[in-house]
């Protein structure tokens, strides 16, 4: 960061180094937080001011709950209109709400797009952010150290990429998942078995595409390359990629897909060849979101507590702002598999489909 005149201006990280507090200190005296002692106040904030690092305005006011100091956390999500953004929304909220912390939501593209991780991290401080919850979104490592230089908390939530040891993040057990999957339709009887995988950059993608390798090769099965597919988490990538499979002409008789509203898709690619859902074709997904059980038939799918990750994401996060250190930075929920009405044994024969 440079100032008006082009200098260049010290970074948080190193005004907490020549106070010698921690940046989570320096951070709750820039938001105006009332729980750090008068004498050491005093300290940063004429370090501040020496430095010309913030502008008085960026100072907010201290409010006060019964449960504490009163928060603001920004909750980001690359996409949240879908069933999965709103399980997270509501244990993230309701994380917040027994805390006295307010949550605001936000799209990943809404000004944090450019290069500059530390002016992304600045612009969610001055807008009164104390500590942010990004979710699958694809996070530079200039952008997570952009967070730290500037001491805004960061919490990551279903990282596309590993993040860095530094960063805190909660995700599942999504090889475990996977595996769990597959095994099942295993055991159904199913031996060409597909998988819809997300974006191949995405860390949980792997996780469960290396769940299912796993266990196919420890039934002895052989994997298929024509029946393991790539490309993204929603129900227009889910129908387009099984009316592809299907069409084939040695279809699968299962497909595992990454998340349930891919496995809605194919669902819809399978109604539309004339094939029954488990009858011909037998569909797992991943998450058992809410939709799950509505559908029809009802989704076979892995339960990933979705609701509890954004309260543990939620809570960790607030301990990062008190100036707490969290161990270990990588927490992983467990998966369970939940049996419904969408996965039977595999056909006789695959019928032939309709024109």
């Amino acid at each position: 960061m440079t100032d008006a005149a082009g200098r260049r201006r010290p970074t948080l990280s190193a005004i907490a180094s020549a106070a010698g507090v921690s940046a989570a200190t320096v951070s709750k005296v820039l938001n105006g937080r009332d729980d750090v002692g008068a004498q050491t106040r005093a300290h940063v904030q004429r370090l501040l001011a020496e430095h010309d690092y913030l502008p008085a305005t960026r100072q907010r006011p201290a409010r006060n709950g019964p449960a504490g100091p009163h928060r603001t956390i920004g909750l980001i999500f690359d996409d949240f209109m879908s069933p999965y953004a709103t399980e997270l929304i509501r244990g993230v909220t309701d994380a917040g709400a027994a805390a006295d912390a307010d949550v605001v939501v936000g799209r990943f593209s809404d000004g944090s797009s450019g290069t500059d991780g530390a002016a992304w991290a600045q612009r969610l401080l001055r807008a009164g952010r104390d500590g942010v919850l990004v979710v699958t979104s694809d996070l530079t490592a200039q952008q997570t150290s952009g967070f730290s230089e500037v001491g805004l908390p960061l919490v990551v939530v279903d990282p596309v990429h590993t993040p860095q040891a530094s960063v805190a993040s909660v995700g599942a057990t999504n090889w475990t998942g996977g595996l769990s999957a597959t095994e099942h339709l295993i055991g159904l009887g199913h031996r060409r078995i597909a998988h819809l995988g997300g974006p191949a950059r995405a860390a949980i993608s792997q996780a469960r595409l290396h769940g299912y390798r796993a266990a196919m090769e420890n039934a002895g099965l052989p994997v298929d390359p024509r029946l393991v597919v790539d490309g993204g988490f929603g129900f227009e990538a889910g129908l387009e990629l099984a009316t592809g499979l299907l069409a084939a002409d040695d279809p699968p008789t299962a497909v595992f897909a990454v998340t349930d509203v891919c496995a809605f898709g194919v669902v819809q690619a399978a109604h539309r060849r004339g094939l029954r859902v488990p009858e011909d074709l037998s569909v797992v997904g991943f998450d058992n979101t809410y939709l799950a059980p509505w559908v029809t038939p009802a989704l076979t799918t892995v339960h990933t507590p979705l609701q509890d990750m954004g309260r543990y994401a939620l809570q960790m996060l607030l301990r990062l702002v008190d100036g707490e250190t969290v161990e270990p930075h990588h927490v992983e929920l467990a998966t369970e598999l939940v049996v419904r009405d969408s996965s039977g044994p595999p056909p006789a024969r695959v019928p032939a489909a309709a024109g």
